[in-house]
């Protein structure tokens, strides 16, 4: 059973809120601001198919990469004030427990990173959406190594 998620604003793992902060509820959220769903799907098929050739990345998935590429999709719409529907099907994202199966190193890490480097620079966002994007993309790399390179 999971438990209930906390009321109030979507938390990381830190206790911050997600993404860039909201005044008025009729603002639009930074998933709106880039363009919603059309743009997060190119960002994670465009993700994914760097993956798909990589031989280090490539074996930490299961042959069908179809269903990793809607989690992280549900996952990256939701942290951007998209629809809920990650936590609504799967719970609080818990990413270093769900990740702690896979042995990130350095390398994986930085390949990680190449692909989805690769993956923004096709979006064409302006320079200020761009920063905060990556900002979040590669810190969260960063906080996924669980193996200390020999």
């Amino acid at each position: 059973m999971t438990p209930d998620l906390p009321s109030g604003p979507r938390r990381d793992l830190l206790g911050r809120t997600p993404g860039p902060a909201r005044a008025p509820s009729d603002a639009p959220t930074f998933y709106e601001e880039v363009g919603g769903h059309p743009t997060f799907v190119r960002l994670v098929d465009a993700f994914y198919a760097g993956v798909a050739g990589d031989e280090v990345l490539r074996p930490m998935y299961p042959e069908d990469l179809g269903p990793a590429n809607q989690r992280m999709l549900m996952f990256l719409e939701q942290y951007w004030g998209g629809p809920t529907t990650y936590s609504e099907q799967r719970g609080h994202p818990r990413l270093r427990r769900r990740h702690a199966g896979f042995r990130v190193d350095g390398d994986a890490r930085d390949r990680w990173v190449r692909h989805m480097r690769a993956a923004v620079d096709t979006l064409g966002l302006p320079p200020a959406q761009e920063a905060v994007l990556w900002d979040y993309l590669e810190r969260a790399a960063h906080s996924m190594l669980n193996t200390v390179d020999a």
